[in-house]
């Protein structure tokens, strides 16, 4: 079984960017957020009765690209991912009232049982920014975005819980507000942190 890296953030902080810039230097085998491609991402956008399934819908997704990143020789890299949607988004959804609070025990319930069934990621890079950063950063996309700027300090708190009972081995913490479009400094982090994880 391969080893899995996942780089998590807010909305906005540059974890597809990073992942990009990280497949440039080392071959990883690669899972993406796909927000276009999923079938209630647009619904819930425009209503929030798709919230319960597009947070379903984004654990099976994440649970499958896990297995098949696992499966391969490769280092596994992937962007957000099945911890980030549970702990980020459906906790950040919740306090938006996006999701009653049965549907919330309803995604909690799936994503445990997920997570009992799959190893938790090798690594996982945590990315920060300041909020101006990644306001920009949100600005510029093209992509269906349901979490905005003014989020970013609520789910940013989420983070910090669900990673205070993550062991330090297993997190790398990264201040990318600086960073140039190549994210020079966190993928040379993150390439020293590779021989642990071959």
């Amino acid at each position: 079984m391969g080893s899995l890296i996942t780089i998590v953030g807010a909305s906005g902080v540059g974890k597809t960017a990073l992942a990009q810039a990280l497949s440039k230097t080392h071959p990883f085998a690669t899972a993406f957020e796909q927000h276009e491609e999923r079938p209630f991402q647009a619904l819930f956008k425009r209503n929030k009765r798709y919230a319960l399934a597009n947070q379903i819908d984004y654990f099976l997704l994440r649970a499958e690209q896990e297995r098949e990143l696992r499966a391969s020789p490769l280092i596994g890299l992937m962007d957000g991912g099945l911890d980030l949607d549970f702990h980020g988004f459906t906790r950040l959804f919740l306090s938006r009232d996006l999701l009653t609070e049965p549907e919330f025990d309803l995604c909690r319930r799936v994503y445990a049982l997920i997570r009992a069934s799959l190893p938790e990621p090798e690594l996982i890079v945590r990315l920060h920014a300041d909020e101006i950063t990644v306001a920009d950063r949100l600005s510029g996309r093209k992509r269906i975005n349901i979490a905005s700027a003014e989020d970013t300090t609520l789910f940013n708190s989420y983070l910090d819980e669900w990673l205070a009972s993550v062991p330090s081995s297993q997190k790398l913490e990264l201040d990318v507000t600086n960073e140039p479009l190549e994210y020079s400094n966190s993928v040379a982090a993150i390439l020293q942190r590779l021989p642990g994880l071959l």
